[in-house]
């Protein structure tokens, strides 16, 4: 018999409250100049961290740049069995953003780390827009600003799981919780969001 999978339905104070208590280790540690938020997922926390980060940096100016990838929900043209597989692209940085990346600490956001798949895919592909803008400039400069260009990563939510592919070592990683293998559940996926309040009040015993 295959076990039930369980679902934690997840609030927006749960979201708000867990980027507020991680945001001052990245502020000391990392201290982002541009946020890249993966999109659906990552434009919420995106948003609410950038309050944060600029409160805790004097109101550093901070960007919200946006990519769009997709692993688990159905796209135009893709095939089921690519779906939970591959990653599908279906938004990039513009030309003129894809320069802010260079000599910056750039901060990647996502909801959740589950295989790790969409994660692995963001960073690889930015860092090959970061070697392609490096050929603009000469030889002796290139090595400095790939040296001052970092990639870090935040998540809502870390699922405590083996995953299918690692980050570059090194990659600075912060994540709001640990959560077991469950199915997250999130506030802007719900129609009713009274009745998700309701059922993430009755699920907190998941969490840990």
């Amino acid at each position: 018999m295959v076990d039930e999978i369980q679902h934690l339905h997840v609030t927006y104070n749960d979201i708000h409250n867990l980027i507020r208590s991680v945001t001052p280790q990245i502020a000391r540690e990392f201290n982002p100049d541009l946020l890249i938020a993966i999109g659906g997922g990552g434009f919420f926390p995106a948003r609410v961290m950038r309050t944060f980060l600029r409160g805790d940096t004097n109101n550093k100016t901070l960007q919200i740049q946006a990519i769009g990838l997709s692993l688990y929900e159905p796209i135009l043209g893709t095939t089921t069995e690519q779906m939970g597989q591959e990653v599908i692209r279906t938004q990039w940085l513009s030309a003129s953003a894809k320069k802010l990346l260079l000599g910056k600490r750039n901060l990647v956001v996502d909801e959740v780390d589950d295989s790790r798949k969409t994660l692995h895919y963001a960073l690889s592909e930015l860092q090959k827009d970061v070697e392609c803008e490096l050929l603009a400039y000469p030889e002796q400069e290139r090595e400095k600003l790939r040296a001052g260009t970092q990639f870090g990563v935040f998540v809502v939510h870390n699922k405590k799981k083996v995953k299918s592919v690692n980050l570059p070592p090194g990659t600075p990683y912060y994540a709001g919780a640990e959560v077991s293998n469950v199915w997250l559940e999130y506030p802007w996926e719900a129609t009713d969001i009274e009745e998700h309040d309701r059922l993430a009040q009755r699920g907190r015993g998941l969490l840990g």
